[in-house]
């Protein structure tokens, strides 16, 4: 019924220039529109919508994550734009934060600036 149907995600924020500014000028994903509640972005096809909200506590799981070709590549230049990668106590990770699973994918985490927690995948089958 909805395989076919493209995808549409929601990430909430309280501060909607702070988010805008993350996922437009840091991620680099674009800008589809600004409403009064919402911003619309397009994640490779799929559509992001940004939710204003007055109040909200983040998960402490992943929301919202990406495949990537070279999660090293990716961190470093999430790097160069004032963003890192989550560490764990309970995770064994590399310096930049990169986990590899048993099964071998490559995971990192980070947040956006409302705490929500993202993830970027190196995928050994790609």
């Amino acid at each position: 019924m909805l395989a076919d149907r493209k995808l549409k995600a929601f990430i909430p924020t309280v501060d909607a220039e702070r988010a805008k500014h993350f996922y437009k000028d840091i991620i680099g994903l674009k800008l589809l529109s600004e409403q009064k509640y919402f911003l619309d972005f397009n994640a490779h096809g799929s559509l992001l919508r940004i939710i204003s909200v007055e109040t909200f506590t983040p998960q402490p799981f992943t929301v919202l994550g990406w495949v990537v070709d070279d999660i090293f590549a990716t961190i470093e230049e999430l790097n160069t734009r004032g963003v890192f990668c989550e560490k764990y106590e309970f995770f064994e990770q590399d310096d930049l934060g990169v986990w590899i699973s048993p099964a071998g994918f490559k995971v990192a985490w980070f947040k956006d600036p409302d705490g929500n927690l993202l993830s970027i995948n190196e995928d050994v089958s790609s």
